[in-house]
């Protein structure tokens, strides 16, 4: 077999990971967004948030630390014990779901029934407030993150691919975890989102929030639990991306990222997010592979967003989202 079809093999598995990785964050958009139409431009902001929590609360780190020591002279910085990653994720899991009813109290509350460019406006000034009370909170210094999910070279594939192509595969077993892990929060998403009560409902009060409302669905119970699953999945992808990559600012920007994913896959689908993160990752990996070559490289940067305006021009609702024909 030719070495460069091999070598192109490994690039598509490679970009398998990479999609469900962006597919990750991708769900958090289109969770907030089939609840109550808005776009969450702060659900980046909310993976970084909450992947500093999970790092302050398994090192035993005193919140707002050095606002502390700043007014009262002191030099306290760790409480001096450290929680188990278990511990640790499910105290987080407390925290994010008392952030979605902050959000909901302080902010959302009294935008019922805005246009939704308010509504997204909103949220761009919940990103930098939260990313700056993260700071302010847990410091801004990069954090290692290790919540014992197995890291590097998985040698079974390694091995396999070895023995049939005279070539190992290097794939991740920190990838093949995500992957695990976005396929069961996709099947629990669907799930919930088709067949529950509360999910029909969630969906209600996208259509129209005065008309669910009329119909006895509560509004803010809706927005609490939605922004608290956003959470969950944001905490998710920041379990996994601050493993890959450490827990800093630039955790905050694959919200860009997961842009082009949802506009293959559209904002309304929980699958459409993990089949256009899969088509990215791929998509991106193999152009670079073939193209970036010829091209003197770095097309990873832009191939996404040249391949989403495409798909605006020519389906602007993505592939699984729905087309939506407002009468005049």
């Amino acid at each position: 077999m030719p070495d460069q079809l091999i070598f192109g093999m490994e690039v598509v598995l490679n970009g398998l990971m990479a999609g469900v990785l962006y597919a990750l964050v991708a769900l958090g958009f289109v969770l907030i967004y089939k609840a109550s139409g808005i776009f969450n431009y702060a659900q980046g902001v909310m993976a970084l948030f909450a992947a500093m929590t999970l790092v302050g609360m398994m090192e035993g780190r005193v919140p707002f630390s050095h606002l502390i020591n700043a007014i009262f002279g002191t030099e306290i910085h760790h409480f001096g014990w450290h929680l188990p990653g278990l511990a640790a994720v499910l105290l987080t899991m407390v925290v994010m779901v008392a952030l979605a009813w902050v959000v909901n109290q302080l902010i959302f509350r009294h935008l019922v029934n805005q246009e939704p460019i308010i509504l997204f406006m909103a949220t761009i000034g919940l990103a930098y407030f939260l990313e700056g009370f993260g700071d302010m909170m847990w410091g801004s210094d990069i954090k290692k993150l290790d919540v014992g999910l197995p890291q590097g070279i998985n040698l079974m594939i390694d091995e396999t691919t070895f023995n049939i192509f005279g070539y190992g595969f290097f794939i991740d077993n920190l990838d093949l975890v995500a992957t695990g892990v976005a396929a069961l929060l996709v099947i629990a998403l669907v799930i919930f989102a088709q067949y529950s009560k509360q999910g029909r409902a969630m969906r209600a009060v996208a259509d129209d929030h005065q008309a669910a409302l009329s119909v006895g669905i509560s509004l803010n119970f809706i927005w609490v639990m939605v922004w608290s699953l956003a959470g969950f999945v944001a905490l998710v992808a920041g379990i996994m991306w601050g493993t890959k990559s450490g827990v800093q600012f630039s955790l905050s920007l694959i919200a860009l990222k997961a842009l082009p994913v949802l506009m293959l896959g559209g904002f309304t689908s929980i699958p459409g997010a993990i089949v256009g993160g899969l088509i990215i990752g791929v998509g991106e990996k193999l152009f670079e592979f073939t193209v970036g070559p010829l091209v003197g490289g770095a097309t990873e940067n832009w191939f996404a967003y040249v391949l989403a305006l495409i798909f605006l021009v020519f389906r602007p609702q993505g592939l699984f989202g729905e087309k939506i024909i407002e009468r005049v």
